[in-house]
């Protein structure tokens, strides 16, 4: 059968090629369970040396028919895996099962954009294998991972998806409407987003800078209310928030545990009661890129150094800073007084009240949070 194969002399016709190379998987298929180690590999160099003579045309009849059988010979179809041609490769790797995990995660880090992106079809996909698309993958193999909803994404891979999304409004939008994708990160995309629609906006009519942006922020307001009300973990944070409140008990420690424990949704709720702030606004400032934003708010709610810097290192915000920006931060922190940090919240929530009717429901809902909280 290899012979027939290899001898175009006498085996000119695709057909007959790809009926010899079918009889030799299905031998392999019929007594793989018995056959030896060694045997096993025996077939696995068989297959390498077959698909690396035959036609091309054959190589993808056969591809597409093994793609879909979870009996296939996994030597031959990790052979297809690994073939040049995308026509080739593109049915195994986007459908077959018999592909092990190690198989996609070399596929993923070495091979085409057309294999990644063929991997990004597969109707599940783990953390591990969506990470390296995600690092590697050009933006239509990154936009086939944040568009398929059986990809498992991790939140470092979210914060990549996310930055990314700054530049890229059609990835935003994949990314934006995730079921999986965490609030904090969902948080940060709309800042990310606004500001792009701020820009092209102003842009045109500089003299609406102000305006536009209010109108943008009670939009995201808006949408970030409806999705923080969805929010398990916010629902969980807020009873516990609520408890302590009511009982006289929350203090920055509360703040402090929550930052240590990378609890998000309980930090910026016990960093609202005791700033005295609406909590997007401590969202905002928690998640925004510029660490001093934060330390006004760590200290207009009576914090420590200790807990500010946890604020500033918390996860979600994925500052990365470095021990000499940490020293400036502690400088900046240490130098702005508790009157003052009080008065830019102040300020900043009056601006906010001359724009309410732009956003009534927001602010109404968030006073009405404050209300159940605090009375």
């Amino acid at each position: 059968m290899i012979n027939e194969i290899q001898d175009h002399t006498t085996s000119g016709s695709i057909k007959k090629q790809l009926r010899a190379l079918t009889r030799i998987s299905d031998l392999f298929a019929a007594g793989s369970s018995h056959y030896s180690e060694q045997q096993i590999e025996l077939f696995g160099e068989v297959f390498k040396t077959l698909v690396a003579v035959i036609e091309l045309k054959t190589r993808i009849k056969l591809a597409r028919h093994l793609a879909t059988s979870p009996d296939a010979p996994a030597a031959l179809v990790r052979a297809f895996a690994f073939d040049e041609a995308i026509a080739v490769a593109a049915p195994v790797l986007s459908q077959s099962m018999v592909l092990s995990e190690a198989d996609l995660a070399v596929s993923a880090g070495i091979q085409s954009q057309g294999h990644l992106y063929a991997i990004a079809q597969r109707q599940t996909i783990s953390e591990p294998i969506t990470e390296i698309l995600i690092h590697r993958g050009e933006p239509r193999v990154v936009h086939a991972v944040a568009g398929n909803s059986g990809a498992r994404i991790s939140d470092d891979s979210f914060c990549e998806l996310v930055a990314r999304s700054a530049a890229d409004a059609e990835l935003a939008l994949r990314v934006g409407v995730r079921h999986d994708i965490p609030r904090h990160q969902f948080l940060k995309l709309l800042e990310t987003a606004s500001a792009s629609v701020c820009s092209k906006i102003v842009s045109a009519n500089p003299q609406f800078a102000d305006a536009v942006q209010d109108a943008v922020t009670g939009v995201v307001d808006d949408i970030n209310l409806q999705v923080r009300d969805r929010s398990v973990g916010h629902a969980k944070a807020r009873r516990k928030v609520k408890l302590l409140t009511r009982s006289h008990q929350l203090r920055e420690t509360n703040v402090h545990a929550a930052a240590r424990a990378q609890n998000f949704e309980q930090m910026v709720m016990a960093l609202s009661i005791l700033a005295g702030c609406p909590i997007e606004m401590v969202e905002r400032a928690v998640l925004h890129e510029n660490p001093g934003v934060a330390l006004v708010l760590a200290k207009a709610a009576g914090c420590s150094w200790a807990t500010a810097k946890l604020i500033l290192l918390i996860e979600a915000a994925d500052r990365r800073m470095s021990g000499k920006d940490l020293d400036r931060a502690r400088e900046s922190f240490e130098r702005l007084e508790t009157r003052t940090a009080k008065r830019v919240l102040e300020f900043y929530d009056t601006r906010r009240s001359t724009r309410a009717g732009a956003s009534i429901p927001v602010v109404s809902a968030l006073s009405a949070e404050q209300t159940a909280l605090t009375g």
